[in-house]
């Protein structure tokens, strides 16, 4: 008999680790990890109970059960193994520098008791280490690895186990709620979580969207993106599986557009697994600067920190996205760039400050995808922006709202202005924003002096280091 320890793969369907490599039976485990819940928030926390109990009511419609456990796992997972008279654990593998500590722990106790263990690779269609460069390591510029990674065969989905196979516990334990686990009501709405919402957004988005997507992704108001990100992120969807949805799309294209449009919806998939491969041979990009200069005199003014939180900084569209993460635990991904940028560059504030603000607010933060896009924005990551290169959030705006659609959404202090009042905002007289828009603060910073001070700050840090 083999325990399947449950982390990010909060599915049956397509999952290396529980689906093994023999026929045999199976008890499948999750616990709840103080150590994970430490770094965890309201929002996530609340998806990945909800996930939980799905999961517990798909194991339950095979005539099986989820066995729920709270306490440090290194420990708990060994000696259920041992009282369970369990000959093998299995799980699948995760990345960050905790998941690998937590690992080492689990894998020492397991050894300590003569346990067989197995760790599979499930969350990428080609684990870390697989697509290098000829000297090893990894790629640092995603065009190659982007490359390799296009050209690859991918895996088919893995079947499920037999319900025969899955095991019902005699005593599961209880999932707790949200009080339990020494947490507040999240104060964005949490996406719906389980297999059906998580088919129903794959099957949505790759009968419509799909099609679209290379020419409406960095359009929020057009809302053509997946919303896969929350999926992937606690594994209620397989990656195999999302990327056969893609097959199936790319069989019914009609036209060199559509089939454009379903190639760059897997290179956005590829970006995801860009970044988890550089996380793995840098767990400490979640708190250090992978390239570039590592001494920028960063700003990180308290106040213009809060503004920009509170979506409060008189510029339109940096203040609507800000306001869309307190709203909905999510952020459109172009309007993730121009706010990253306006933090990082216009206030010159620390991107780990941008990155923890993430942490704590989004439902699909995950550390690889959040601290790459936050270097990237920062001109310190892999593949970075260039330094010299600054959003101009004006122009970002126009281009990409143009009917300011999306910003009179979130912002509805702008909601009776018309399009050009709001892209025009910073350029304004005060006395013409107190006449269309009085309760609508003005831009807290010039954005043409303050792109010249970061450039100069990072260039005396390049001069510096």
């Amino acid at each position: 008999m083999r325990i399947h320890w449950h982390r990010r793969d909060l599915r049956i369907a397509d999952n290396r680790g529980l689906a093994g490599e023999d026929a045999e039976e199976v008890l499948s485990v999750f616990v709840f990890d103080p150590a994970v819940l430490g770094q965890a928030s309201p929002i996530r926390v609340a998806c990945l109970l909800e996930a939980v109990t799905d999961l517990r009511e798909r194991y339950r419609e095979r005539g099986a059960d989820l066995l729920v456990e709270r306490g440090d796992p290194t420990g708990i997972v060994p000696r259920l193994a041992d009282s369970r008279d369990a000959d093998r654990v299995s799980w699948n593998a995760d990345y960050s520098g905790l998941a690998r500590e937590r690992d080492r722990a689990a894998i020492a106790a397991m050894e300590d008791r003569g346990l067989e263990w197995k760790s599979a690779e499930d969350a990428l269609l080609f684990a870390p280490g697989s697509i290098s460069p000829n000297e090893g390591d990894h790629y640092s510029v995603f065009s190659y690895f982007w490359e390799k990674w296009a050209d690859r065969e991918k895996d088919e989905p893995v079947d499920a186990p037999l319900e025969d196979d899955l095991l019902e516990p005699e005593d599961p334990g209880e999932i707790p709620g949200l009080d339990e686990l020494g947490f507040d009501e999240p104060e964005a709405d949490p996406p719906a979580m389980g297999r059906e919402p998580a088919r129903d957004r794959l099957e949505t988005f790759c009968e419509e969207d799909i099609y679209r997507y290379a020419e409406k992704r960095d359009y929020p108001a057009a809302e053509a993106t997946s919303r896969l990100s929350v999926d992937l992120k606690w594994g209620v969807l397989g990656i195999r599986e999302i990327y056969a949805a893609t097959g199936e799309a790319m069989a019914r294209v009609g036209g060199e557009g559509e089939r454009d449009s379903v190639a760059e919806f897997r290179r956005q998939l590829a970006w995801r697994e860009f970044y988890a491969h550089v996380l793995a041979h840098n767990p400490e990009m979640v708190g250090e600067n992978l390239s570039g200069p590592d001494r920028v005199e960063w700003r990180s003014d308290p106040g213009e920190i809060d503004a920009w939180k509170t979506g409060k900084t008189g510029y339109p569209i940096v203040d609507a996205g800000m306001r869309q993460l307190l709203a909905e635990g999510y952020v459109h991904n172009r309007v993730r760039m121009i706010v990253a940028s306006f933090l990082t560059k216009d206030l010159l504030a620390d991107w780990r400050v941008g990155y923890d603000w993430y942490r704590e607010h989004l439902a699909d933060h995950d550390a690889a995808n959040d601290a790459g896009g936050w270097q990237w924005a920062a001109s310190t990551g892999a593949d970075a922006q260039p330094y010299f290169r600054v959003f101009n959030p004006t122009k970002q705006g126009r281009e990409y709202d143009p009917d300011a659609e999306y910003i009179r959404e979130f912002v509805p202090e702008l909601a009776d202005c018309e399009p050009g009042t709001v892209h025009d905002w910073p350029d304004l007289s005060d006395a013409e924003r107190e006449e269309r828009a009085p309760d609508y603060p003005a831009p807290i910073v010039d954005h043409g002096e303050r792109r010249e001070e970061a450039i100069e700050a990072f260039e005396r840090a390049r001069e510096e280091d």
